[in-house]
């Protein structure tokens, strides 16, 4: 047989079957899924997120088995060398990034985060947030860094390069000083985590919930659907509220300006008729206590309970409404009022 002609058919020969190999991996991990399904990650998590990697890595693998037995020129095979080098690390690189994607699937089915007690998850897809961006900018830089290496040209820029590298690391020091701090301060957010995903803060004033964290910015959404960037060292450098840092449980005020004349255990009453009638107070606490006075009202406070921020806020609405009408109905004359006594000298 014509050598050109036998070499292109071990070429195509080696990519099919590095093809046909990721195929009937596939097939025996739906077969595995199908007899005896995956605690962690089903077969749909897997194929999703490891089948290209595995269409490219195969078939460049098998090529590169198969180089020996190839008659082309030797231009031509120095070529298909260097193309398969780039295809097999960045196949490898693909590879390596889609598990990082895969793991974290993995986590989050294992740690769900929409769910009422969701402290622990967002505790763990927090750091491992931190990890797979960390991971996958090194194996992106690893990656680039291979590739060009495989070109004679670069390689020797690049053993010219290190001559100064001396040098060039103390001025780069300097000028990237403030983004090393920067991406340190992500790096230490990941472990001490004064802040988690999803977690309820006030900063600058706005109440909104952490929706992503980054090695350089934390994006607060805020209630009225406004994204809040803040750079990561503000939540180092800086005191904010968490709401949810230990538990999402919180309690609630409202306040009430009255007449004297108020009766005080009607209303206290009537407060806690309110919180028996909604799913929205919890059940910890509760109450109403005179916490003010002054010449003409005194101030009614009513403590309540709920099991997040949100449904708090709800509750001291309802809370709120339902006393002023209460009010409004049984005691209209017990709201705020200015008294003038006729007998007192007006000049």
């Amino acid at each position: 047989m014509n050598p050109i002609l036998s070499s292109i058919i071990i070429v195509v020969s080696a990519a099919l079957a590095g093809l046909l190999i990721s195929l009937i991996l596939g097939w025996l991990i739906e077969r595995r899924h199908g007899e005896r399904p995956l605690e962690i990650a089903s077969y749909e998590l897997h194929l999703k997120y490891l089948r290209m990697p595995f269409r490219l890595l195969l078939p460049a693998i098998a090529l590169r088995i198969a180089f020996p037995w190839l008659a082309f020129a030797e231009d031509v095979m120095e070529i298909i060398s260097h193309v398969l080098q780039v295809w097999i690390i960045f196949a490898i690189a693909f590879f390596a990034r889609q598990l990082f994607v895969m793991v974290r699937e993995m986590l989050l089915e294992e740690h769900p985060v929409d769910v009422e007690d969701n402290l622990q998850a967002r505790r763990i897809m927090t750091q491992y947030r931190v990890i797979e961006r960390i991971g996958v900018v090194l194996i992106s830089v690893l990656a680039f860094g291979a590739i060009l290496m495989t070109f004679e040209g670069v390689r020797q820029f690049g053993v010219s390069l290190l001559a100064s590298a001396g040098i060039a690391g103390v001025v780069i020091g300097f000028a990237a000083q403030k983004s090393l701090g920067t991406l340190l301060a992500g790096v230490q957010i990941a472990v001490s985590q004064p802040i988690r995903l999803d977690d309820v803060v006030i900063v600058e004033g706005e109440w909104g919930k952490v929706e992503e964290i980054t090695l350089t910015y934390v994006v607060v959404r805020v209630w009225d659907e406004r994204r809040l960037i803040v750079p990561v060292t503000y939540f180092l450098d800086n005191p904010f509220q968490n709401w949810t840092y230990t538990s999402a449980q919180i309690l609630g005020t409202v306040y009430l300006y009255t007449d004297y004349s108020v009766p005080v255990d009607a209303v206290r009453q009537e407060l806690k008729d309110i919180l028996d009638e909604t799913d929205l107070w919890d059940g910890r606490a509760w109450g109403l206590v005179v916490t003010d006075s002054t010449e003409r009202t005194m101030e009614l406070r009513a403590l309540v309970s709920a099991a997040n921020s949100s449904k708090a806020w709800d509750l001291r609405c309802l809370v709120r409404e339902r006393l002023i009408d209460f009010l409004q109905r049984k005691y209209p004359d017990s709201l705020p009022k200015v008294r003038l006594d006729p007998c007192a000298d007006t000049t």
